[in-house]
């Protein structure tokens, strides 16, 4: 074998062996996996690097190599769709052409991304959101929301709330035909973390007249207190991934890299917040099966003076799995999908326990073979089976 050869079959191993990454043995398209596996590693990898160079910041870059496809607010034969504002706020409108005879129900959908790479306009949004309106015949409102990294929370959250709350309004839900007691709060991964979290606030509005009458959340994220559950274990080399997945959390706060390295190791909660582990003590939420054989590790504190530099980083307005019983027993009934193959897996199982525990009327769907984003993985048969389950149960419960 001449040297020339040598060294294209060593380059052809390094290259193998950085974009193979084997996927679950249950998944139905494991190339499809493997190459979005390469695609986001090698994307995380060159944001590092150029974010090193000082030329881009590192979610910047992300968005720019990521390059989410948006599309216009173009209506079709069966629905009419516009783009306009719920109290400043950016909001996409679904409404069915055809005549209908009474009120229809109302979608009010938030975008994942996590916090940053979506909007309402992002192709898979739309054509979700154009699926729903037809199919279940109703009303879709898509929410925008400012993104990191230029905007921290509580950005994120109060446009969703404040968007949502003009939504309901007595003559925004006539103007759209919507019936207000047949109203659902709808997000996906960090859109359902919002979704929670919005909801559990709206409750208590005295402002709001109208609530929802069921919240359905797609592998929401809902906790940041314990970065070392057994879906984080698990599944930390599937995609969003766990540098990725941290990052985020980090840059919803601040751009300041070392609270990401804190929250890295499990080390953001001082020891005076300690009671509120309990709320995600993932030994005592998960169903067995799902802790097998790992351990419960023994905590280490981090710093009060972190509390004080970030205020918001134990607040329930970010992890929705802080709320007490006493809260969650006001919630409305709900629709969760968590998927095994899932970093935020356990974040969905935990309020599932913590829900039904408070008596609320919980229908869990978990999909043993699928991966965190599925509503953006098309021409999959898990794909299209979760949305039709999921339009199912809207058109039964609400």
């Amino acid at each position: 074998m001449g040297r020339k050869s040598l060294y294209l079959l060593i380059l052809g191993v390094l290259v193998a062996y950085y974009v193979y990454t084997p996927p679950p043995s249950d998944f139905e398209d494991p190339w499809k996996l493997i190459w979005l596996n390469a695609k986001m590693k090698t994307i995380i990898h060159l944001a590092n690097f150029i974010e090193l160079l000082g030329l881009y910041n590192f979610m910047d870059f992300i968005k720019i190599l990521l390059h989410v496809k948006e599309v216009p607010p173009i209506s079709d034969e069966n629905i009419t769709v516009t783009d306009t504002t719920f109290n400043h706020i950016p909001v996409r409108v679904y409404v069915p052409k055809k005549q209908s005879k009474a009120l229809r129900r109302g979608i009010f959908y938030i975008h994942g991304g996590g916090w940053t790479f979506e909007s309402a306009a992002s192709q898979n949004n739309d054509l979700l959101s154009r699926w729903t309106a037809d199919r279940l015949d109703a009303v879709v409102v898509l929410s925008n929301y400012r993104l990191l990294p230029k905007y921290h929370f509580p950005i994120q959250f109060e446009d969703v709330y404040n968007s949502l709350k003009w939504f309901l309004r007595k003559e925004v839900l006539a103007k759209y035909g919507v019936n207000p007691e047949r109203i659902g709060l709808v997000g996906s991964s960090s859109g359902g973390n919002l979704a929670a979290a919005v909801v559990q606030k709206i409750l208590d509005d005295p402002e709001s007249k109208f609530k929802p009458k069921i919240q359905s959340l797609f592998y929401p994220t809902l906790q940041i207190l314990d970065m070392d559950t057994p879906s984080h274990r698990e599944n930390s080399n599937f995609p969003p991934f766990r540098q990725l997945t941290v990052r985020l959390w980090s840059e919803y706060f601040s751009t300041d890299r070392s609270l990401e390295k804190t929250i890295l190791s499990n080390q953001h909660v001082p020891v005076e917040s300690s009671h509120l582990l309990k709320f995600v003590n993932w030994s005592s939420l998960l169903p067995k099966r799902f802790i097998k054989g790992h351990v419960y590790n023994n905590r280490t504190y981090g710093s009060s003076e972190l509390l004080k530099k970030y205020p918001d980083l134990l607040d329930v307005r970010v992890s929705p799995l802080l709320a007490d019983d006493k809260k969650l027993r006001s919630l409305p009934q709900t629709y969760i999908i968590t998927c095994q193959h899932d970093i935020f897996r356990d974040d969905g199982l935990m309020y599932v326990t913590r829900l039904q525990n408070a008596g609320v009327s919980v229908t869990h769907n978990h999909i043993e073979n699928g991966i965190h984003g599925l509503l953006s993985l098309s021409g999959l048969k898990i794909t299209h089976k979760m949305k039709n389950q999921y339009l199912s149960w809207l058109r039964e419960n609400l």
